[in-house]
């Protein structure tokens, strides 16, 4: 039927154009953001994994920065337990070597001298092992905490370690010295016990901050894992978008010829007037 008022032709031809149009635009976007999923109205499901798993990446970063700052607090504790564990080993030596009772007094009060700078060396390095403001060794906290997972439900703790004078671990008196033989001798089997109470806590430190580099790596190897699953669903095959592209704007062209050619079609009609 030949008719003026209704194209159908056209509007089949415009349909087809349109559509096309449309998944030009769609392309272009994948092409310009490299996703194929780049908001929820190209496929909320995907989209809203994405997201999901987005968290947990950006949640994994901070339990990184957590588990760097209590190691680094670890590690510090560590350094000082080492440089007091040298010291008490230095004490020991002036200390048995006071014990000997052909000493003559001056030599044992040379030797005291010593020894007492040495003591107080420690409070020094217990005084100063601290990082970000927390010192694990000087008995002001009881344990610190690191983030373990994204949602921070669960945690790595670790125990403080007192390195005082006179603490749990240290058991040399803040004011050891000896005037005598005896003295000397008494303060010999002290530093001894407070050697090895040194060096076991020294071992839970390093497990510790063994734990923690272990535990960074797993997440470190988890956050890639989530980063490729999420490039898995979100990221845009850019060669075959290159490509339907290119087929698309041929598509377009034979469209717009194919609407002029419906378009001109009721002048036909002219035709049957003459």
């Amino acid at each position: 039927m030949a008719t003026i008022n209704t194209n159908a032709g056209a509007m089949v031809a415009l349909q087809n154009l349109n559509q096309t149009n449309r998944d030009m635009e769609q392309v272009q976007s994948r092409i310009n953001t490299g996703l194929a999923v780049a908001s929820a109205k190209d496929n909320g499901g995907v989209y809203a994994i994405a997201q999901k798993m987005r968290s947990d990446v950006n949640g994994y970063a901070a339990v990184g920065n957590s588990l760097d700052l209590a190691a680094s607090t670890t590690d510090v504790a560590l350094a000082a337990g080492e440089a007091i564990g040298d010291i008490l080993i230095e004490m020991k030596e002036k200390a048995l070597a006071a014990s000997d009772s052909s000493l003559d007094t001056a030599s044992r009060t040379a030797l005291n001298e010593d020894f007492k700078a040495l003591r107080d060396q420690i409070s020094t390095i217990v005084d100063n092992a601290e990082f970000n403001g927390t010192n694990l060794i000087n008995g002001s906290v009881t344990s610190i905490s690191a983030l373990a997972n994204a949602d921070g439900s669960n945690t790595i703790t670790i125990s403080d370690q007192n390195f005082s004078l006179g603490g749990g671990n240290v058991t040399v008196a803040a004011a050891a010295s000896f005037s005598s033989a005896g003295d000397a001798s008494t303060l010999v089997t002290t530093i001894e016990t407070s050697l090895d109470n040194l060096n076991a806590s020294l071992a839970k430190l390093g497990t510790a901050s063994s734990s923690l580099e272990i535990h960074k790596g797993f997440v470190g190897k988890l956050s890639d894992a989530l980063e490729k699953g999420i490039g898995n669903l979100v990221d845009a095959d850019l060669a075959k978008e290159s490509a339907r592209l290119q087929s698309l704007q041929v598509k377009q062209q034979l469209g717009v010829q194919a609407l002029s050619i419906a378009n001109s079609a009721p002048s036909t009609i002219l035709g049957y007037f003459r």
